[in-house]
């Protein structure tokens, strides 16, 4: 249940329809955002799906352009709705929609993962489970047919991204030993009789476009995909855009990168002092991931442990650091059910009737997970993170329509939220354990790195004096993967799908930091403002209140609280 609605204005009611009708086109979409009545479709790939989709923005965006926008509440709705479909609608015509294909996000995935938040109780939701299983052939043809065009038009991905979505799509599908993903969801109904058979065939011709869809990339655009993985400044000056709702000074944010990171290993020395006696990071980080006290073994063991961290801080912070609803306090951890997707937040459907979710995708082979670097995950993905920020905003619909609620996402505002809510969590002592301490403080130099290494490889920059590497060179991948190896602790298969995910993401890695840093300009400039005055709980409460939106226009809303 949310709270009640206000008498909806007019830009409400454009706000509304925008949502109403991108569900109807975008089924992917509608279970994402727990729209009912569309579960049993997939999203139109095609084209002329994508064609659709965009005459609906084109349609939205006029309609709130000429809307009456007086009062602030309008205001501030007109802006982000408009803000939104303009970046969409600049991505579409520029190509870059039709022709998207890479690790970290696309088509591919999401026709994937839309699964994960279906309902499995009951024959009814393994009837339409099985109908949205037939519908995979027709959605990745269409999708095929929107690569080829644009690679007509001259628009295809890198080549790395071409073969690495490659290997996924015959993942799913079950290539060689591996199971495919349809094959373990059709054995988790523990049905029988005409359903199970209709249930496998589905899953059959689910799998077999997969493959299908494999041995076109491989077959059919490998060709024309280039080799240069670099977007060049005009595409990634767009894409950061879209991620961060700013114009960003580049050079100045690459500059800055590398002054961040800088800043935080210092901050990793004087926490390795507290752990050993000495300054040695890398020594620090053994010790601890060599603790059996602080590791888990297991699937099992990883979400005992994630519920309960969780449990705990949602219990702890509500009432006292944030106003949390009734709904908002339940959130469930879950290990994902395929490998390699990382960990990542889905929110609650509208009524809550689902709530918000936090997954783990566990690594192909890993032996077990240090507590330490994962704690500071939980508060990113849950409390005060994704969730809090998600499912606060999707109950407040006496204040917020449905695109504000349930649509509108920037990443720099979210991700930026989420990765200060990590700091925010260390200022409220929840990470004084040196350990603790230690993981976030390694999460925070891991995205200052992304910032150096995406807008270094993608703009070709030449890497500064000083950085103890490859001085005087421009970035390439190769010399990529050697700086994460310089100033990140990870397995380096890890390593490397980061090194994909940034060439094939342009924009979307930096928005962490970014988006930190404009949250933490903001606070302080509320602070300012303010002085003994200044309620940090108040702050964050009409903050979060006005939902997600870029950068540039939230830097304007907070300087009016």
């Amino acid at each position: 249940m949310t709270a009640t609605p206000a008498t909806p204005s007019v830009v409400d009611e454009i706000s509304d329809r925008f949502v109403e009708q991108s569900a109807a086109l975008d089924p992917c979409l509608a279970t994402y955002l727990g729209i009912g009545g569309y579960d049993d479709r997939l999203t139109d790939f095609s084209p002329g799906g994508w064609q659709a989709r965009a005459e609906l923005a084109r349609t939205a965006l006029r309609d709130v352009t000429a809307a009456d926008t007086t009062s602030d509440r309008d205001r501030v709705a007109a802006a982000q709705l408009a803000e939104r479909l303009e970046v969409e609608l600049a991505l579409y015509d520029a190509g870059y929609v039709t022709s998207d294909l890479n690790t970290a996000h696309c088509p591919l995935l999401t026709v994937r993962q839309i699964f994960d938040l279906m309902p499995t109780d009951g024959e009814q939701a393994w009837e339409v489970i099985a109908a949205r299983m037939r519908a995979v052939p027709v959605a990745l043809q269409g999708y095929r047919e929107s690569l080829s065009d644009a690679a007509r038009a001259g628009q295809v991905s890198a080549r790395r991204q071409v073969l690495g979505c490659a290997e996924r799509s015959r993942t799913y599908a079950g290539a060689g030993s591996v199971p495919s993903f349809f094959g373990l969801l059709v054995e988790r109904s523990e049905t029988s009789g005409p359903l199970r058979l209709e249930l496998d065939e589905a899953a059959s011709y689910a799998n077999t476009a997969y493959a299908a869809l494999g041995a076109f990339l491989t077959d059919e655009l490998l060709v024309d995909a280039p080799a240069r993985d670099a977007v060049g400044a005009e595409r990634y000056a767009l894409a950061s855009r879209v991620f961060t709702g700013t114009e960003l000074d580049l050079a100045e944010t690459y500059e800055w990168g590398w002054a961040e990171l800088a800043r935080i290993e210092t901050e990793m020395r004087q926490a390795a002092r507290e752990l050993t006696g000495g300054e040695d990071v890398d020594a620090a980080i053994a010790e601890l991931d060599g603790d059996p006290a602080r590791k888990l073994r297991g699937g099992e063991a990883l979400q005992a442990w994630l519920q309960e961290t969780s449990d705990v801080v949602l219990r702890e912070l509500a009432d006292v650091h944030f106003d949390l609803p009734e709904p908002v306090r339940r959130l469930e951890c879950r290990i994902a059910p395929t490998s390699g997707d990382g960990m990542y937040y889905t929110g609650p459907s509208e009524d809550f009737t689902r709530p918000g979710r936090m997954w783990w995708s566990l690594p192909e082979g890993s032996d077990g997970f240090s507590t330490w670097r994962e704690k500071t995950t939980v508060y990113h993905e849950g409390v005060p993170g994704h969730h809090l920020q998600v499912a606060q905003t999707a109950y407040r619909s006496e204040q917020l329509n449905r695109f504000q609620r349930l649509l509108c996402w920037v990443s720099g505002h979210g991700e930026g939220w989420a990765l200060y809510a990590e700091r925010l969590m260390a200022e409220l002592g929840y990470l004084d354990e040196p350990g603790d301490r230690m993981g976030m403080l390694d999460s925070q130099a891991f995205r200052a790195a992304r910032v150096v290494l995406d807008i270094g490889m993608h703009l070709e920059l030449e890497i500064p004096r000083g950085a103890g590497m490859h001085e005087g060179e421009r970035w390439t991948p190769e010399i990529g993967l050697e700086f994460l190896r310089a100033h990140t602790h990870m397995d380096d298969a890890l390593r490397r799908d980061e090194i994909d995910r940034y060439l094939g993401w342009p924009g979307q890695a930096p928005s962490y930091k970014v988006g930190e840093r404009v949250w933490l300009e903001c606070r302080e400039d509320a602070r300012r403002r303010h002085g003994d005055a200044f309620d940090l709980k108040a702050f964050h409460a009409a903050a979060l209140n006005l939902g997600s939106m870029g950068l540039d226009p939230l830097r304007a809303e907070l300087a009016r609280l």
